[in-house]
């Protein structure tokens, strides 16, 4: 993917001048290798940028993280952050970021591997764990896409046990997925990707290409839609998934919704069933890097399978996501939140129920990859940027300003 030159209007000069560009790797599917580098962190004069109601602020809270990941918002206002080359770090409410937190598990740090999605156990107030998703290494130079969960102390993960491992692990750095949610009814889903193995997402006796949904303990609940079967993993909840890069429960409903990479073009949006078939490579709206068509795919759509809920024709490379909700009268009430990659902006999508009803794209003049983005109590939006020099800013919506 080629990086996109933007022109900084007057308006946006500011945010220009508070927030630096950085060259971005370009690569097909909006992803990119971690280089190694150092961390620093501070906080920045705020700037604005432009929204559909208005002007909106941007804060970077902390600057300096090394292609970060994920972010946790933590109860007590501070921040749980990833890089991806394997650190898990602090930040606090002035931007101050703390070392490395020790105890993470080796990750596989190779191309889109790390350490990847960060989120506080539902119990978090008592229990003080986590779960981390990351590319854990294998033999023979293999890696998978797993998750581990942990107390979090102060400068230390204890307790870390895994509790979740795609088999088998392969060779290669693409498509590890992987975020995490709960449902609020002890049960936890698991994005990741088919590995670029593509007819692996359609075999339900391997775990590459599947949303798998556990206990909270990393067991497999009794009433996943392939238990008992000899030919299938217990674990899976839907498969014929690409890269699932996004996930998150809509509160207003109680709905899984995911978001993938489509090939070149056809990124979607899915609200995974359980036991359903979501396609890939088999039914895609994207076509092969090469321009040909995807060798096994015999269209767009297929009897037995799933068409998304929603797609583009041109992926913006979909990463992160959030609901933006129970705010009646708020400009950006009902709003489904993603970040974008490829075409370095982060996407707002206004909801009618589970209808999409408009889009709009913002940070489109920062010109960073948007990799994480979280809703706060506090009605303001959280994201991360995917850079050597990774951010984390606070927008405030043009309504609260």
């Amino acid at each position: 993917m080629m990086r996109r030159t933007h022109r900084l209007g007057p308006g946006m000069l500011a945010l220009s001048l508070a927030i630096a560009l950085l060259p971005l790797a370009g690569c097909r599917s909006g992803e990119q290798s971690a280089p190694a580098g150092g961390t620093t962190a501070g906080n920045a004069a705020a700037a604005e940028a432009p929204a559909r109601a208005g002007t909106l602020r941007v804060d970077t809270i902390a600057s300096g993280l090394e292609h970060p990941w994920s972010v946790a918002l933590m109860p007590d206002g501070t921040f749980l952050v990833t890089e991806r080359p394997g650190r898990l770090r602090r930040i606090d409410a002035q931007g101050k970021v703390s070392a490395p937190i020790t105890g993470v598990p080796a990750v596989f740090a190779e191309g889109q591997g790390g350490l990847l999605d960060v989120v506080l156990a539902p119990d978090f107030a008592t229990s003080h764990r986590i779960y981390l998703s990351y590319a854990e290494p294998g033999d023979d130079d293999t890696a998978g896409t797993s998750v581990a969960r942990a107390t979090l102390g102060d400068t230390a993960l204890t307790d870390v046990r895994v509790i979740y491992r795609q088999v088998p692990k392969l060779d290669g750095g693409n498509h590890f997925g992987s975020r995490i949610a709960f449902d609020g009814h002890g049960h936890m889903f698991i994005t990741q990707g088919e590995r670029t193995r593509r007819p692996m997402a359609q075999q339900l006796d391997v775990l590459q290409g599947k949303l798998v949904r556990l206990n909270l303990d990393g067991s497999v609940p009794r009433d996943n839609p392939f238990v008992g079967r000899k030919d299938a993993r217990p674990e899976i909840w839907s498969y014929g998934h690409r890269n699932m890069q996004g996930l998150a429960i809509d509160p207003r409903t109680g709905t899984l919704w995911e978001s993938e990479h489509g090939p070149r073009g056809g990124d979607e949006l899915n609200l995974p069933q359980p036991g359903k078939n979501y396609g890939w490579p088999i039914i895609t709206n994207g076509i092969d890097y090469s321009g040909l068509r995807i060798s096994e795919s015999i269209g767009t759509s297929a009897p037995g399978m799933e068409s998304p809920h929603h797609f583009w024709a041109k992926s913006p490379g979909l990463s992160g996501m959030a609901f933006y909700t129970g705010r009646p009268g708020a400009a950006w009430n009902d709003s489904l939140f993603l970040g974008s990659l490829a075409e370095s902006n982060l996407i707002r999508l206004t909801l009618k129920g589970n209808t999409i009803a408009g889009e709009e794209r913002l940070l489109t003049d920062l010109g960073a990859r948007i990799r994480d983005v979280r809703v706060g109590n506090d009605g303001k939006v959280y994201v991360l940027t995917d850079e050597d020099d990774g951010k984390l800013l606070r927008l405030t919506p043009p309504d609260m300003k």
